[in-house]
């Protein structure tokens, strides 16, 4: 590709852009929590439509995907999980093909009155396009499809096969990009436009949700010494749990990717509920766990142990002696993936034209990271034998309050990509 070329496409994703930025706040203001995707995914569907691509829109089934390496287990209903992708196909062939990924689903907003703006009416202030779901990862879908049109609008299309993915699921399963592999999607790379500062993710993190169902023996309050309180007696499971981060930490278990990090794997205690009356002794306690792993590390064996210290804990709590907690594993059972473990040839081509694009837009090298995150780089990673590139634009404060992502970074990742697209697939006149 001529210099002259590389020009070109990048001028116009530059004379694109405030359409482009257009797009992401209308993309941004659907409230596209689980369950509630469809309306961002219609969305969607018509944009890829509107551009000639062969539209996919389905409803994911369990029973396709429940018996394949990666399922995470969920606990609620599908009828509402619906995952869209738009293929391009080449003309003439010829070139590697690639998935171009990302997900619709958005965590939920919390407190609303604690944004300075409501999350779901984007606004743009001092170079950054505020909301919900902005940086994590609408803005990076938007840069999949804008990247292609610089193409179009050059005269120029892929010369090989492209799948733009618009998946569920990533927040809490990653089912969404799973489903996609078993519907039969696979390509030479893919692409995956996550927010990390304009980084190519090097490795990325396992990571297991689970319950832990305790139940008390209730009473008046006045009689307290009689019951026996269920959400008390979460308190020494949950140290024993972060006894467990500490050592699953330590520097004898760290991975060559996570070697200078202290503390790479993270336990969270996200949500916990219990009780029914503020005067009586609480006869439940449920808590919701996050916890990460190493690449590498056995989810079976991560499992296992997660049990063995939560019965160990509860065996010095006299109650628990007989009503044992409960364990239920939903949502993310996820392994971690490692780019940099991945020697074929594909990966290295696949990296070395991410960065001559990178250095084309930025004039820098590309930046390499491990991350404490996961994404559903995995899928393709580990099962689908296919490089997962994650490159994505700089945000700040994704899942938290007052979201944002820099519109100057996106520009230069969809120039980026745009270029990469081009390299990696090559191009023929429209």
């Amino acid at each position: 590709m001529t210099d002259a070329m590389k020009s070109r496409i990048c001028y116009a994703v530059d004379t694109a852009f405030d359409q482009q930025v257009s797009f992401l706040a209308a993309l941004t203001a659907f409230r596209s929590t689980r369950g509630n995707e469809q309306a961002a995914q219609d969305f969607m569907a018509e944009a890829l439509v509107a551009r000639g691509y062969e539209v996919d829109r389905w409803q994911i089934d369990l029973d396709e995907i429940r018996h394949l390496p990666g399922f995470s287990p969920v606990a609620e209903p599908y009828d509402d999980a619906v995952n869209v992708v738009g293929t391009h196909r080449a003309k003439a062939g010829g070139g590697r093909s690639l998935i171009l990924n990302g997900h619709i689903d958005v965590v939920p907003a919390g407190p609303e009155e604690m944004w300075d703006s409501p999350p779901f009416e984007p606004r743009v202030a001092d170079g950054w396009l505020y909301g919900r779901g902005a940086g994590d990862m609408k803005a990076g879908l938007v840069s999949n499809l804008f990247a292609l049109d610089a193409l179009r609008a050059c005269g120029l299309a892929p010369c090989g096969d492209i799948h733009v993915q618009s998946v569920v699921e990533e927040e809490c399963t990653g089912n969404g990009a799973l489903a996609c592999l078993a519907r039969g999607y696979r390509a030479d790379a893919a692409l995956i436009p996550e927010p990390f500062s304009e980084h190519l993710v090097t490795a990325q993190l396992g990571v297991i949700w689970f319950q832990v169902h305790l139940k008390g023996l209730p009473t008046h309050v006045a009689y307290a010494g009689s019951g026996s309180n269920a959400i008390e007696a979460a308190i020494p499971l949950i140290d024993a749990l972060h006894r467990m981060e500490a050592r699953w930490n330590a520097a004898a278990n760290r991975t060559a990717d996570y070697a200078h990090m202290d503390h790479a794997l993270n336990l969270n205690v996200g949500r916990i509920a219990g009780g029914d009356w503020t005067s009586s002794v609480p006869a439940w306690c449920v808590f919701d766990v996050r916890m990460a792993i190493f690449p590498g590390q056995s989810l079976d064996a991560a499992q296992a142990e997660i049990g063995q210290v939560i019965r160990d804990a509860a065996s010095e709590v006299p109650f628990l002696r007989e009503a044992r907690p409960e364990i239920v594993w939903h949502g993310f059972l996820a392994e971690g993936y490692a780019l940099s473990q991945d020697s074929s040839a594909r990966a290295t081509e696949a990296i070395g034209a991410l960065e001559a694009a990178h250095r084309g837009v930025t004039g820098a090298g590309l930046t390499r990271e491990a991350i404490t995150a996961t994404t559903d780089a995995r899928f393709f990673g580990l099962y689908a034998d296919t490089p997962a590139l994650v490159y994505g634009p700089r945000a700040e404060a994704i899942h938290g309050f007052n979201e944002r992502v820099e519109l100057d970074s996106m520009r230069r990742i969809t120039k980026s990509t745009a270029l990469f697209i081009a390299d990696w697939c090559g191009t023929e006149e429209i």
